[in-house]
């Protein structure tokens, strides 16, 4: 199915992306301009606005408002809660076209970075917060209610100056650990993905950038969206990309709207030879029958088509599902098949997460004997993908 066709079936989400191995593409040329393209307005059309005023004022804002002529603009008292957006629970069947169509700029008032440990040293304060994809199992939504377009902050001097500020705190990085040997590692964007965010600003571009210019630290974002814009950005080595992938079935149900996993994987080189350092994320691991049969197929993908030089320095996170009793309920409300995978009651349990909220897990006796399942798999068909650390 192409996947700017809609979906006519109730219950089926309006924009279902369906791919397989044979829909592979290679990251575009870096020249020329993909934000401007027919690709990025088929994933990212606005039509509407809803700002803080001190954002529209900004030299960001007016950045992307000129990019958006025309647009209807609805000035707002907060970014966090939209009461059109947020709270209105009919927003559900328009998911993923809210997404499409909706666009949020704030400023980003508190700005904290948090220790982490486990894919980074450090979450930075994040450029952005929501996505225009539509993966079912997403946290971020989690919080928001009904609807879950891009938060922009448009405030992107004041978050640049506040993490530089914080790496040269740290001085030198003096022991190695599962982050990294020698940089200090920053997480730049955990409440979105950086790649769809460079498709309406330059806040990515920004904070590359920031970390080109810092040889004790290390720029990290997770992505499932292959942006070729991204390749002209000349990141030397201080920026660390994370390709999500997961077999194609699990992709076609769950991931939707994203670049499809082949491509993903394809261009793991364009990306390394462009200066960035590329790892994956194996994420999340979904249990399901055949799963284990399905993640032999993709790895054994990973080993016959990613060259020697991205295999020399590559290393993954294993993350299993999590998953969250509120957003099924949305869930059910545009895309209930995606429940039949993501809710088990009968393997899951309760478990409160590290930030405070109340999740769903697999039970930790599944956890632990799918892990070894998984490592084993590595270990035969992807022996030299070191796992940094599994969750």
């Amino acid at each position: 199915m192409d996947q700017s066709a809609a979906a006519s079936t109730p219950g089926e989400p309006e924009q279902p992306a369906l791919f397989g191995w044979a829909d592979t593409a290679a990251a575009r040329p870096a020249h020329g301009s993909f934000r401007d393209s027919p690709e990025a307005r088929r994933m990212l059309d606005v039509r509407e606005v809803y700002a803080e005023p001190a954002a529209l004022d900004s030299p960001r804002g007016q950045q992307i408002m000129a990019r958006l002529p025309g647009v209807r603009v609805t000035e707002v008292a907060g970014h966090w809660r939209i009461p059109s957006l947020h709270g209105n629970d009919g927003n559900v069947e328009r998911w993923v076209r809210i997404k499409t169509e909706t666009l949020v700029l704030g400023v980003k008032h508190h700005l904290v970075t948090r220790p982490n440990g486990r894919s980074a040293d450090w979450i930075a304060p994040g450029p952005s917060n929501g996505c225009a994809m539509a993966c079912a199992y997403c946290y971020v939504p989690r919080r928001k209610g009904y609807a879950n377009p891009i938060t922009l902050f448009t405030n992107i001097e004041a978050i640049v100056a506040h993490v530089r500020r914080h790496v040269r705190a740290q001085g030198p990085k003096k022991e190695p650990n599962q982050c990294d040997p020698s940089s200090w590692v920053y997480d730049i964007g955990e409440n979105g993905d950086c790649s769809v965010d460079a498709l309406v600003c330059d806040n990515t571009a920004d904070l590359i950038s920031a970390f080109r210019g810092l040889p004790t630290a290390k720029a990290s974002f997770a992505t499932k969206f292959v942006n070729p814009d991204l390749l002209a950005l000349d990141p030397q080595g201080r920026t660390r990309v994370r390709f999500s992938v997961m077999p194609p079935e699990d992709a076609r149900l769950l991931d939707i709207r994203t670049s499809p996993v082949a491509e993903r994987i394809a261009a793991a080189a364009d990306f390394l030879d462009a200066g960035y350092e590329v790892h994956f994320n194996l994420s999340p691991v979904v249990l399901r029958p055949g799963w284990e049969r399905d993640w032999a197929d993709l790895l054994t993908r990973l080993d016959d088509v990613l060259p020697a030089r991205v295999k020399e320095q590559a290393a993954a996170e294993i993350i299993m599902l999590t998953h969250n009793e509120a957003l099924h309920e949305v869930n059910l409300g545009w895309h209930p098949r995606a429940e039949e995978a993501l809710w088990q009651p009968d393997i899951q349990e309760t478990k409160r997460s590290q930030n405070g909220a109340l999740n769903v897990r697999y039970a930790l006796d599944v956890k632990q004997d799918s892990l070894a399942r998984l490592r084993r798999l590595l270990a035969e068909h992807t022996p030299w993908l070191r796992v940094r650390y599994a969750f």
